[in-house]
């Protein structure tokens, strides 16, 4: 999300960037002119285009925060307050979107970016090391499925809301976009379409991605994003099968205190914890995390916190906790305000997905499925409680699955995606409301007039 709007923006078909971070490169030929076969020549090319698509994923519109941000928002009613003075920000969690609203149209383009330059490391894997080509590709289709995911479910109807077949999602852009020509004005796909495309993405990426590789995306990583697209889907044997596959592997581990999954710079050096599957890495010298600039507050006790103090909790949202529940303490009330713990680290990184998401995915999907897969779903969310210093349950129901998760992961980024599958409400509008859509930016039907733009916006 921009601080600024900016006096120009990047349109979803003129994206030309292929060599993100080549400055050392001194000579260079105005990008345009670049004849595709020496902008991606060889191995290292396309290696360092990767990288480019990395930091546009970590952008603070996309995984570095954006995205979570707007899910929050969104899905904002009683439980937060916004007192910040960004129109655009207000206006999301107004439920007043306009077609001009800067966060819809950087999140869009920003993403269109990205997938351009995934598009352009796929078409040039050929130049690729053998060594490396499979891992390279897997990466950069776990980017490219991701954004499909992420944008379909912002700017499209929920999935069985209506026909998925027929419902639009987002364009579906597989090849690079290097001459812009009236070819290049395309109509969004179905939702259905995209859903498709991204679990394809993401199943090769699974196939092709290593157990560990750093900072990068991963095989886990693959498998955690499949497991919330079948969750979204409805597919709870897969969602449930997938999260099981990643608590089964060993490769993580729930921290003993619930605590230590944040102040991942403050207190733990900028690694991520052991529950963590995948995050954006945030460093003094790169990356930012929106989540901190936009929830975190700077508490003058603790040093190395800051943040615009603009979204705030309410006192409906900590009335939901039990007694003894240590999560219902995880908040600081510097002055009048309250805020969660959770985004305070200056320098702490971007969350994707961690271990107690998928404990809590295998107990709903198992808890509605009737089955028993990997652990019985008293024994999943007892995993969850006992970690948060609460007495084991004797029993569950569907409800206190869902709330578990709810108090769980409040405020990473899922509640609005949550809220919609489960068919529930955010204040006075149904799950399915049209103002629970982000809008197709006007920058963007403006030039492209096959796409039509959501209900409800003009």
């Amino acid at each position: 999300m921009k601080y600024i709007k900016k006096n120009s923006y990047l349109l979803l078909f003129a994206t030309i960037l292929l060599t993100a971070g080549c400055d050392s490169k001194l000579d260079v030929l105005p990008t345009q002119s670049i004849d595709e076969n020496v902008a991606l020549g060889t191995s290292k090319d396309v290696e360092v285009t990767l990288i480019g698509c990395y930091d546009g994923l970590q952008d603070a519109d996309l995984y570095g925060g954006g995205i979570q941000v707007t899910s929050e928002l969104l899905a904002a009613g009683t439980e937060l307050l916004f007192g910040g003075t960004y129109s655009n920000l207000l206006e999301l969690y107004n439920k007043t979107i306009t077609t001009s609203n800067t966060t819809a149209l950087s999140t869009w383009t920003d993403s269109y970016n990205t997938i351009n330059r995934v598009n352009n490391v796929l078409s040039a894997l050929s130049v690729v090391d053998e060594e490396k080509r499979s891992r390279i590709e897997g990466e950069a289709l776990f980017i490219r499925g991701s954004l499909y995911f992420e944008l379909v479910r912002l700017y499209g109807k929920t999935w069985g809301d209506g026909n998925n077949a027929t419902n639009p999602g987002v364009p579906l852009i597989l090849t690079p976009t290097r001459v812009i020509t009236e070819e290049n004005q395309v109509a969004r796909n179905s939702v259905a379409e995209v859903y498709a495309q991204a679990i394809a993405d993401l199943i090769k990426a699974k196939a092709q991605l290593p157990l560990s590789n750093g900072n990068y995306a991963t095989k886990h990583a693959a498998t955690a994003q499949l497991s919330r697209i079948y969750l979204m889907q409805e597919n709870y044997a897969a969602a449930r099968d997938a999260a099981n596959e990643v608590i089964l592997s060993g490769d993580y581990d729930l921290e003993a205190q619930f605590s230590a999954n944040f102040f991942t710079f403050l207190t733990n050096g900028g690694a991520n914890p052991e529950e963590y599957i995948y995050s954006m890495i945030v460093t003094q010298q790169d990356g930012v995390n929106a989540m901190n600039t936009y929830f975190g507050t700077t508490v003058s006790s603790i040093p190395g916190t800051s943040g615009r103090s603009d979204i705030r909790i309410s006192t409906a949202h900590r009335a939901l906790y039990e007694t003894g529940d240590v999560r219902g303490t995880f908040f600081i009330t510097p002055s009048n305000n309250t805020f969660t713990r959770k985004h305070l680290d200056t320098f702490g990184n971007a969350l994707v997905f961690r271990l107690a998401e998928m404990y809590l995915t295998r107990a709903e999907a198992n808890f509605r499925l009737g089955t028993v897969v990997g652990a019985t779903p008293l024994v999943d969310i007892n995993v969850i409680r006992t970690r948060a210093g609460l007495a084991a349950a004797t029993t569950v129901t569907l409800p206190s699955i869902l709330k578990e998760r709810h108090l769980e992961l409040a405020f990473e980024g899922q509640n609005l995606h949550d809220i919609k599958r489960t068919r529930g409400s955010v204040g006075t509008y149904a799950y399915n409301s049209p103002k629970l859509i982000l809008p197709i930016p006007q920058r963007e039907t403006d030039v492209n007039p096959k796409l039509v733009q959501n209900e409800g916006y003009n």
